[in-house]
């Protein structure tokens, strides 16, 4: 039986809790929002929620091809999406891109203190 994309997507959405486990983190929310309301449902809820943890750690790790926006993107799974959401996930991958070509995210560094 062929599957429909929607459905496919849903699968993938599932997988990458676990690609997301083997790296080290689980992004145990958005697996239960992929079980309660389905992928693409709940792709179109979070593509919109500011500063995700778990996209922040694929990027840390080097693997937003794993995400969900980079899903989001692909010629096979456009159709599920309105071309506003299209948009923001491209965005959020747009900003990746900007930040490896100025070597990566700014970081904190420590400032050394006077010991009295």
């Amino acid at each position: 039986m062929i599957k429909s994309p929607a459905a496919k997507f849903h699968d993938e959405m599932l997988a990458l809790y676990e690609h997301c486990a083997a790296l080290g983190f689980r992004p145990v929310l958005f697996r239960r929002q992929v079980i309660l309301k389905g992928g693409v449902e709940a792709a179109k809820e979070f593509v919109f929620k500011p500063g995700t943890t778990g996209f922040e750690r694929l990027l840390d790790a080097r693997r937003v091809d794993l995400s969900m926006e980079a899903a989001m993107t692909r010629a096979e799974y456009r159709t599920l999406f309105t071309p506003f959401e299209i948009k923001e996930a491209a965005k959020r991958l747009d900003g990746v891109v900007k930040r490896e070509r100025s070597r990566g995210r700014l970081t904190q560094t420590a400032t050394h203190t006077k010991q009295a």
